[in-house]
């Protein structure tokens, strides 16, 4: 594994332990068929990581013969989705023509801008043999100045992106840079997100390159300057400090973070923006159907 030569923190260095900013604990929703949605973002503490504004975790879920996942077609603005799975299959269609399946380590960036309708489905083929479904949602804020860009999608799957592997460690890069590696999707501003898996007692440093850093913790335990964590959460880093993430048990976690966008943003159901009047006109353009329908999904809409 090829990583930068930089120190260590050591394990249990007490003046090294401000490494974590905060840690949250996500908001759980039972969605019913056994299906939970953990939110991690935003909380009450913290609206962003750089420009990350909104992570859900969803599943491990089984539905029934027949049952799935229908989220009906609804809009965004502001904003890119990030999703990206682990377990199960969603259909992906939007209100540009677009119409993809997602599968277990694909990367579906989906690009809001000035508005876009999009709709996530358990296919069928995957209904009729008892579908499965894990994985998680991310929101990336645009920066101001392309709050108001075209909309547009990208479908990366899992052979294009960057995998950096050995001594126990795998990191896949899902999105921007890290480790001396560049994901292929193009976005809007400096971050990193990444899919890592630690075998038990692997090390994994983590320089601050990028000013705002994270961690969600999906399975196993770590440890992190001597301080040992578990189950589902959200661990926020200082900036400006080398840090270590050992596995205490084999271990799996999602990084992410970036640049501080240039301010706070508003934040109204599915859309976000920096201008309090946009998110006005973005309620009003809803309820007036003033939004592209999807192709092939076009009779029912959340509201």
């Amino acid at each position: 594994m090829t990583l930068p030569n930089t120190p260590d923190p050591l394990p249990g260095d007490a003046a090294a332990a401000s490494a974590i900013e905060m840690i949250i604990v996500p908001r759980i929703s039972d969605l019913g068929d056994n299906f939970q949605v953990r939110r991690a973002l935003p909380s009450q503490r913290k609206q962003m990581v750089g420009p990350f504004i909104f992570l859900d975790s969803f599943g491990p879920a089984a539905f029934q013969l027949g049952d799935g996942l229908d989220v009906r077609p609804h809009p965004h603005i502001g904003l890119s989705t990030v999703t990206y799975l682990m377990e199960g299959e969603i259909m992906h269609r939007d209100s540009l023509g677009s119409a993809c399946a997602i599968r277990p380590g694909d990367l579906n960036w989906m690009t809001a801008g000035k508005g876009i309708v999009h709709s996530e489905r358990t296919p069928p083929d995957e209904r009729s043999n008892g579908a499965k479904l894990r994985g998680l949602q991310a929101w990336v804020a645009l920066p101001a100045a392309l709050e108001e860009t075209m909309p547009s999608f990208s479908h990366h799957a899992l052979a294009e992106q960057p995998l950096i592997s050995g001594e126990g460690k795998s990191v896949r890069l899902i999105a921007g840079s890290l480790y001396g590696k560049s994901a292929p999707v193009k976005t809007a501003s400096s971050l990193f997100y990444a899919d890592v898996s630690l075998k038990a007692d692997a090390v994994l440093p983590l320089d601050p390159e990028h000013e705002e850093r994270a961690l969600y913790l999906l399975d196993g335990e770590i440890e992190i300057n001597g301080d040992v964590f578990a189950g589902e959460r959200l661990l926020v880093f200082r900036p400006n400090d080398r840090l270590s993430i050992k596995a205490v048990t084999p271990a799996r976690f999602l990084m992410m973070g970036g640049a501080p966008l240039e301010g706070p943003r508003y934040i109204w159901w599915n859309f976000v923006s920096s201008r309090k009047e946009r998110m006005e006109q973005a309620k009003e353009d809803w309820s007036r159907g003033r939004f592209d329908t999807v192709p092939g999904d076009e009779d029912t809409f959340l509201s």
